[in-house]
Parts: C-alpha cells; structure tokens; sequence
C-alpha cells in the first residue's frame, strides 16, 4: 500500500467513517474516503472536502492540525479570518491574509516568517512598504525594492546586498545614477552604465570590470571613445573599433580627439 492509498488522520490512526461527525454526507456526494475528507492528513482531501462543503469550513479554523485550519481559511467566510493572522502556523497566517483587505496585510509587516514576509510585500505597494525597508532577509527587501514607490528607492541605495542594489539601480531616478555608479558590485554599476546618458559614460570609461566598459564603448560620447582604443579587454577594444566604419572620403567625419585607426585608410566615420 502506498502512501496516496492511506485512510489516516493527522495523528496517523486508520479513519473510521463510521465515527465521523460528517458521515451522513458521504449518501449524496458530500464526502468520499480516500478523496474528500476533512478527517484526512491529506490537505488535497482535506481541501476537496471544503469546497464540496463550504459552509463548514468556519467550523474548523480552530482545528489542532495547520493543514485544516490552512485549507479552511481558503474556504470560510472572510469574517471569521482576522483571528487566524496570531496563528501559530505561518502557512495559516499567510492563508487567511490573502483573503483579506489591505489594511489586515499591515499587520505581517513584520512577521516571524520571511515567507509570510516576502508574500506580503508582494501584495503591498507605495508607502506601505517602508516599514519593510530594513527587513532583515535580503529577498524581502529586493521584492520591497521592486514594488516601492520609485521616489523612495534612494533610501536603499547601500542596501546591504548587492542583489537588492542591483533592483535599485534598475528604478532609481535618474537623479542618482552617478552617485550609484562608484558601487562596489560590478553588477551594480553595468546597470547603472546601462542607463545613463552618452556623456555620463565618460566617468566609468576606466571601471575594473570589463562589461562595465563593454557598455560606455558602445554609446559613450565620440569624444571619448579614444580613450578605450587600447583597453585591456579585445572585446572592448573590438567594440570601440566596430563603431568606426572606414569611408573612402569625408575625412572631416572623424571627431576632434578621435585618432585614425592604424590600417592605413583614407578616413573613418563614426557610428
């Protein structure tokens, strides 16, 4: 017998539906062993069983197994749930306050659980969410990073984690992309060179990192492109070339600081 054949209850006796409070249903369809039972340890029987009976799942928010009190909370009316968010049981706190208004989420703000956590910054917005800023578990605050008000991403900027700062630099407002741009992750900074200005480029021209200076060679301004001619990386220096297509004339294309490239052509054009 495997597991899925099993008849037992949360504690692991064998049910009995002679014993059972609801047998009466199973004689027009309420309930069926082995596939929709609120007695099972199994919370798809458990689950099957309240949405055959909905209106007993309030009977049952106060059940000693989490998995009952969990699946009822899908179920009952969304009155009788504010109780269930002092649940010891995070997956039954979590339950309840996805039926619940907005206001109820405020309170998991600050909940024990990070999963109760990350699920309610997901589902909050706006100022709602600084109180979250400072969280203590990194994804908690990248998903607050991904959802807060964008006017208010300055206060992460030294987030802690790197994963987080990279969001940041992602939403940010223009307005602090430089100061972001001397991060101490390269990942960081290849976002922040990702979205600044031509002329802004310039200051990571000579970033440690190469895909850094893989990005300004690709959209610095043209008179500053000379200074990657000889960079250390031949992608970059591959790159910088590849925006120069060699003319037969106009010479007159080739900008002031910019010096010919070395195979002996008539001229160069910036693209």
């Amino acid at each position: 017998m495997t597991d899925i054949d099993e008849t037992k209850d949360w504690l692991g006796n064998e049910l009995s539906c002679a014993d059972c409070l609801h047998a009466p249903l199973a004689a027009t369809g309420g309930c069926k062993p082995r596939h929709a039972c609120v007695q099972d340890r199994y919370a798809r029987r458990i689950d099957r069983f309240f949405r055959w009976n909905p209106t007993l799942a309030r009977d049952y928010l106060g059940h000693p197994y989490f998995e009952v009190r969990a699946v009822a909370a899908k179920h009952a009316d969304v009155f009788h749930l504010p109780s269930l968010l002092a649940d010891t049981d995070a997956t039954v706190r979590w339950c309840a306050a996805a039926r619940l208004p907005r206001r109820f989420l405020l309170r998991l703000r600050e909940d024990p659980d990070r999963e109760v956590r990350i699920r309610v910054a997901v589902r909050l917005d706006g100022t709602d969410l600084v109180l979250m800023l400072e969280d203590s578990d990194y994804y908690v605050r990248q998903t607050v990073a991904r959802r807060i008000t964008p006017s208010l991403l300055s206060l992460m900027m030294h987030d802690p984690d790197a994963e987080v700062r990279r969001v940041v630099a992602a939403r940010i407002g223009a307005e602090w992309l430089m100061p972001m741009a001397a991060d101490l992750d390269a990942g960081v900074r290849l976002v922040i060179a990702e979205r600044l200005t031509p002329n802004q480029l310039a200051w990571l021209a000579a970033d440690p990192d190469w895909r850094v200076r893989y990005e300004v060679a690709g959209r610095v301004d043209a008179v500053q492109l000379a200074a990657l001619l000889d960079d250390p990386d031949p992608m970059v220096r591959e790159r910088v070339q590849d925006r120069f297509v060699v003319a037969t004339t106009n010479a007159s294309a080739v900008p002031p600081g910019v010096p010919p490239l070395p195979a002996g052509d008539a001229s160069v054009r910036l693209v």
